[in-house]
């Protein structure tokens, strides 16, 4: 018996295939899957990459989205988070209408913690507390931006619209991200911040990542270190560049460029190598620990799973390490072990990527994947393996 939705991820590429009137073969040769990866994909034999997800939305002219089911509206609802996204998207609406009469904004560094607390809460896999809280501060820093005019009270809103991106990419609502991207490099431009200008491009870049489009990530990956560069010399600048460098290696990677991925991680080792750990300079988590978790995400990528599990050999997380990034990176990790047969281990890995951060593993596309690829694979798994599934599926375990 499955714990999850009949209507997987292979399942949803079949009918969205058949709605089409394609056959597999055709799909393959349109996708460039090969023929036995893709009917294995449909029949849940194999679970699905991100490489096979994405190359069967560009085949279907379909967005990632609605191959691998988000947003994940049941759980959304068992977890009370639907309502919250609405609010939202109302509040992201305000940004050109000038100061609110109704609203008394607080002082300018007041907003600046609030937004510092926000970034801190989604790094420590809050999401619902940040959900909550983000709308109304939003609302609040647009007027205190358009009345005080500062550079301060732009950045301060832009760091709250990166926080609303945070929240709608974790959910899965891409079209949110992007308006909330817009809305952050719109304030990031009146407070003159080229360093944050480039990270705009990064955060740009991984929306494209998640969405398949590779090549229009990598220009704009290119685009933020040709913006970065017009700043001035500052750890920031350094921290933003290697970041940069990061989600260049993982763009590349997933396109199958393995030299273009190495390249990448290179320069961003060489960086880190000056910058040290900098895990709270705009919350990017970078550092040595980052370059080397991003090596195994990379060689997964490359589907080179056997070396990815390798590469977590002495990798040790800090104990100041953002949990939301700690769960990716134990649900990257999961997914490798999978695919070189570690399934008892597979299923540890996703057990630590739910203790981490249990609300961002429950609405993870990797997780999921994951879950269902062990429970293809195998039947000899723990008792608690079909609980999880259960979690996963809505039946929350609270």
């Amino acid at each position: 018996m499955h714990a999850l939705p009949e209507d997987d991820t292979g399942v949803r590429i079949a009918r969205l295939r058949r709605e089409r009137h394609l056959t597999q073969r055709a799909l393959s040769d349109l996708s460039g899957v090969p023929y036995s990866t893709l009917t294995k994909t449909e029949q849940g034999v194999l679970p699905a990459t991100p490489h096979v997800i994405a190359a069967c939305a560009r085949a279907m002219r379909v967005e990632v989205a609605t191959i691998v089911g988000q947003p994940y509206m049941s759980e959304l609802r068992a977890d009370e988070l639907d309502v919250l996204i609405r609010p939202v998207r109302e509040a992201l609406d305000i940004y050109d209408l000038g100061p609110d009469p109704d609203i008394q904004p607080r002082r300018p560094e007041e907003l600046q913690q609030e937004a510092e607390s926000l970034c801190a809460a989604v790094r420590a896999g809050e999401i619902k507390q940040a959900a909550s809280n983000v709308a109304g501060l939003i609302e609040e820093a647009t007027t205190a931006a358009h009345v005080n005019g500062t550079s301060m009270g732009w950045l301060t809103l832009a760091s709250f619209y990166r926080t609303s991106y945070d929240v709608a990419a974790k959910l899965g609502f891409p079209d949110l991200a992007q308006l909330s991207l817009a809305r952050m490099d719109w304030a990031a431009q009146r407070g003159s911040d080229a360093v944050l200008g480039g990270m705009h491009q990064y955060l740009r870049a991984l929306t494209h990542l998640r969405e398949g489009k590779y090549r229009t990530g990598q220009r704009l990956v290119a685009l933020g270190l040709s913006t970065i560069r017009q700043a001035d010399e500052s750890q920031e600048r350094k921290v933003v560049t290697g970041q940069l460098h990061l989600g260049g290696a993982v763009m590349a990677g997933r396109a199958h460029d393995e030299h273009q991925a190495l390249e990448h991680l290179g320069e961003a080792e060489w960086i880190a190598a000056a910058t040290g750990e900098s895990v709270k300079v705009h919350w990017l988590a970078f550092g040595p620990t980052n370059v080397k978790v991003h090596r195994v995400s990379v060689l997964a990528e490359l589907d080179q799973y056997g070396e990815a599990v390798e590469a977590t050999n002495g990798l040790t997380i800090p104990k100041d390490w953002p949990k939301s990034r700690t769960s990716h990176h134990f649900a990257e990790v999961a997914r490798a072990q999978m695919w070189t047969g570690k399934l008892e281990a597979s299923f540890q890995s996703l057990l630590l990527a739910r203790k981490t951060a249990p609300q961002q593993a429950k609405y993870h596309p990797t997780v999921r994947e994951t879950y269902a690829g062990l429970e293809a694979a195998h039947r000899r798994l723990p008792e608690s393996f079909l609980s999880y599934g259960s979690w996963l599926g809505s039946v929350a375990s609270r």
